[in-house]
């Protein structure tokens, strides 16, 4: 039971699905920590260092029993966390405190520890990616071929589909799995480096044997799944890796951004609009309202992580020579919030995408709006096809395209612009509606649609088959 007299975020009781809330969570946090600590002494012991089997087992068997309230009180002592856990553990390992964290500096087991956790929760985030590419692939398949009227600088343009609308949303965000997967390719191990990235501290300990230090570094990284080591370090690994993974954050959050408020403006249309269920209320106020509610917290919560982007950045940059400990706080808060929110605001967008509602009429209506405007370019060929003059014919077609733009603009009436041409007899010999046939005018988007499904969607699939169908439902 939350205590409601404590700020609570809204980021883990509103928004982020649990798994990302433990992923961030203090308990793993520490169990991570731990892990580390343990594979140090492993490799230590298999390198020659004096360590038993038996303290090692003592490791294991104790790891997952944490005392907090105990590293609670040493940290108010110690005013240092990661002192405040070793003593802790060393409590409930008696045996084996004495090889704890030998050689290490503390980011040699906190910042390890930071690339795990950013490490699965970016594998997490990718699977949710893949929820929403499904899911708006599924839309723009079953839209494929339904035209709709086309929008730049927010007026009516040419014509395009609702699948083709749908695919660009969708193409946003394969992009965006596309970086974050070479940012996972990419990610590196910190690496067993000691106080000032030198690994002086264990060259001592293996007696100036290097290869035995390169090789317990190769090691540990390679138990946790990491590839790469960072070659250099200060005390901590280059706070550039934040700012990319939180680039990486910032690239998803725009494309949230971009989908939310494009059906923000499609549902003031009428045209298309998120889920809406049967008991939901719209406004206190106004009992018709159907707000968007769902999108406009996920353009709420991208906006959150495109600006949390500048701060990594600020402390990439703010770092003096081998460390400096403003980092800490700031990371404290941006990493896991920046997390946080991405993995609220795809819940949302899966939980939209699945349940986009179309209103085809609504749709229409627009088209036949407009449509005519639009087609004064064919309607003008054909006749001149038919033996008319084309620059009388273009005075012809400009001053009815006129006057019907007055009567929509200035009368509120109809666009009657195909019956005014109608009576008009220099364009008695072109088929007017023919003319106007919204299929005329949508291209190649449909096959658009489906190269993007064939090329990009459909191997997606095949990657994340096992993540795709994650429940999207949301609390509140």
């Amino acid at each position: 039971m939350p205590n409601r007299n404590v700020f609570e975020s809204p980021l883990v009781a509103r928004n982020a699905s649990r798994a990302m809330g433990e992923l961030f969570g203090a308990r793993h946090r520490i169990l991570t920590w731990r892990r580390v600590w343990l594979a140090l002494a492993e490799g230590q012991r298999q390198a020659g260092l004096p360590i038993s089997a038996h303290q090692v087992r003592q490791l294991e068997r104790t790891l997952e029993n944490v005392d907090f309230a105990r590293a609670a009180r040493y940290e108010r002592q110690t005013r240092h966390d990661v002192m405040a856990h070793l003593h802790a553990w060393g409590e409930a390992a008696p045996e084996s405190r004495s090889i704890l964290h030998l050689g290490a500096t503390s980011a040699d087991i906190t910042d390890n520890a930071d690339l795990i956790i950013m490490r699965d929760a970016l594998r997490w985030l990718a699977g949710w990616l893949a929820n929403v590419i499904d899911a708006l692939g599924r839309f723009a398949r079953d839209q494929r071929s339904r035209a709709t009227l086309g929008f730049t600088h927010y007026q009516p343009a040419q014509v395009t589909t609702v699948g083709k609308r749908a695919a660009t949303w969708c193409y946003d965000f394969v992009t965006d799995l596309h970086e974050l997967e070479r940012c996972l390719a990419t990610l590196p191990f910190r690496g067993i480096k000691g106080a000032t990235g030198t690994q002086a501290s264990f060259l001592a300990l293996f007696h100036g044997d290097q290869r035995k230090v390169l090789a317990l570094e190769r090691r540990i990284a390679r138990r946790f799944g990491f590839d790469l080591i960072e070659p250099v370090t200060g005390q901590t690994y280059s706070r550039k890796i934040d700012a990319r993974v939180l680039g990486v954050l910032g690239g998803i959050a725009a494309s949230v951004h971009k989908f939310a408020n494009d059906l923000r403006l499609l549902a003031n249309l009428k045209e298309i609009e998120e889920p809406f269920e049967t008991a939901q209320v719209g406004s206190s106020a106004m009992p018709y309202k159907r707000n968007p509610m769902r999108c406009e917290r996920a353009t709420g919560l991208a906006r959150f992580v495109i600006a949390l982007v500048q701060s990594a950045y600020q402390t990439a940059a703010e770092q003096w020579l081998e460390r400096t400990l403003d980092d800490s706080s700031n990371r404290r808060l941006t990493i896991p919030e920046a997390f946080l929110a991405t993995d609220g605001m795809l819940r949302l967008v899966t939980n939209v995408a699945r349940g986009l509602v179309v209103y085809p009429r609504t749709i229409a209506v627009h088209l036949r709006t407009e449509l005519p405007f639009l087609a004064t370019e064919n309607i003008l060929m054909a006749a001149v096809q038919a033996g008319g003059d084309r620059q009388k014919l273009h005075e012809r077609l400009r001053i009815h395209a006129q006057e019907a733009g007055r009567r929509v603009k200035q009368e509120g009436g109809d666009n009657d612009l195909l019956d005014r041409l109608a009576r008009d007899p220099a364009f008695a010999a072109v088929n007017l509606r023919a003319a106007v046939d919204p299929k005329r005018f949508v291209g190649r988007a449909p096959q658009q649609v489906d190269e993007l499904l064939r090329t990009y969607v459909v191997p997606i699939r095949r990657r994340y088959r096992a993540d795709l169908g994650r429940s999207a439902e949301l609390e509140v």
